[in-house]
């Protein structure tokens, strides 16, 4: 056992002092907004600080009995992020009398539940790798259902992503960001090898054979998939994205990142000459203080505009949360949520959000390079880079820095399948990270675990 090894602890004391923090910040945002507004916090506020307080306790001991060398800092980010974006949205609300903020919070306990669940019976990640082609079948059933007649919810906002159960609606797209990254890790990891050796060399480039270039294509045209049947163009971007980033870890061979830089390149051009929803968000993009492309509905760029203004008038300290008038902005509560955050918290308290996101992410990526098997570094790190991606999708378009696309901002926004798929995301980097940080035991690895591929003769 190296020395590093040896010194490893688990940490769950310094993961409890910082969960006090992140309820702290959660909480006493929800106390803000109510006194803010001059009203009392009520049984509502009570039932939310308890509600959180409890499952931010149980996951906690979850984890001291089944991970108890996972990352201390995760769970309090993500805890502090659940809390503020719940706090935003039910000030949101107020002017509105909508229960948008009380849904969130139901889906909050819904998703701690599921993904400690999936700490506590996903005893080691290397299990998911005898999934691979599974995930990928499940991926494509998942991707489908948007458009099955009697499941599907229909055209919502100029997108077919949701389906419908019973009384609730859920978009599939967030869980296959998971399976997607299930399938990518295992393949990856097993052929690597093959897709590293064979090829012809161009120059300084090594490119692959035509047939080992089939998972490439076959992701670029689901992601064109997506964005043809169901115009979700920033769902199509994530799912391209992730495949990139998870081949170019899993080879360093920068001929991948150009074959996929064109491909999106010849994607993209295609998609804003076809179809007009693409068109109209890089016009509302370019000229979005333009009174007729402010004015024009649909595809106008008041959105943007109004969400640019909101911000602005935060100033450096903002409003104060239950301050201001953010409800102006349409989608306020998910799509634009950073943008309320900006007008309530300001730019200190936005700059403070992305940096709670830099540390989640970096995180992840920590615990992509200190475990031990290929398949568990490309999960971890396509995992991560996923959340970091939407990140800088759904941000970079409401501060138009790129055009704007209709994703959710990870725990801050209204939308349960969105919450749902990121708290599972992090279980996963926790269970990645418990092995990542647990003390190498020697002895034999249970049957079908971790074993992987045998390289090529040469």
């Amino acid at each position: 056992m190296s020395e590093q090894q040896g010194l490893a602890r688990p940490r769950r004391n310094l993961e409890a002092v910082l969960l006090l923090v992140a309820l702290g910040i959660g909480i006493g945002a929800s106390a803000l907004v109510s006194l803010d507004r001059n009203e009392a916090l009520g049984q509502g506020f009570w039932l939310q600080a308890g509600t959180l307080t409890v499952l931010a306790a149980g996951f906690h001991v979850v984890l001291r009995l089944r991970a108890s060398y996972a990352d201390p800092v995760m769970l309090p980010i993500v805890v502090a992020l659940n809390g503020l974006g719940i706090a935003m949205i039910q000030s949101l609300d107020m002017p509105t009398g909508n229960d948008a903020g009380a849904n969130q919070l139901k889906w909050t306990a819904v998703s701690v539940l599921i993904a400690a669940a999936v700490l506590w019976f996903l005893k080691d990640h290397r299990v998911l790798r005898r999934y691979t082609f599974i995930s990928l079948a499940v991926s494509t059933v998942l991707l489908i259902l948007p458009l099955v007649p009697g499941v599907s919810a229909g055209d919502i906002n100029g997108a077919s992503v949701w389906i419908r159960l019973g009384p609730v609606q859920f978009q599939p797209g967030e869980i296959v960001k998971i399976t997607l990254g299930v399938f990518f890790a295992g393949y990856l990891s097993t052929n690597r090898d093959l897709i590293l050796l064979a090829g012809r060399k161009i120059g300084p480039l090594q490119f692959p054979r035509v047939k080992d270039m089939g998972p490439m294509v076959t992701a670029w045209a689901a992601s064109v998939g997506v964005l043809v049947f169901q115009h979700d163009l920033g769902m199509s971007i994530l799912f391209f994205g992730l495949f990139m980033v998870m081949i170019y870890v899993a080879t360093s061979r920068g001929s991948w990142l150009i074959l996929g830089l064109l491909l999106m390149g010849a994607g993209g051009y295609a998609a804003a000459k076809i179809f007009p929803h693409v068109r109209l968000r890089i016009d509302a993009w370019i000229n979005a203080f333009d009174p007729v492309v402010y004015e024009r509905f649909p595809g106008g760029s008041a959105q943007i505009v109004e969400g640019l203004f909101g911000m602005a008038s935060g100033g450096l300290a903002g409003e104060g949360l239950g301050l201001g008038r953010p409800d102006l902005v349409p989608f306020a509560n998910s799509d634009m949520i950073i943008a309320s955050l900006g007008e309530a918290l300001g730019l200190i308290g936005v700059f403070a959000i992305l940096t709670l996101y830099l540390m989640l992410f970096t995180r992840g990526f920590r615990a992509a390079l200190g475990t031990r098997d290929s398949f568990g570094k490309l999960l971890a790190c396509g995992l991560s880079f996923a959340m970091a991606l939407q990140c800088f999708i759904i941000i970079g378009g409401v501060t138009r820095l790129i055009p704007l696309t209709g994703l959710t901002t990870p725990f801050l926004s209204a939308g349960g399948s969105s919450l749902l798929a990121n708290w599972i995301i992090v279980a996963l980097l926790l269970r990645i990270s418990d092995a990542a940080r647990r003390p190498q035991t020697t002895g034999p690895l249970p049957t079908g675990i971790g074993k992987e591929a045998p390289a090529p003769a040469r």
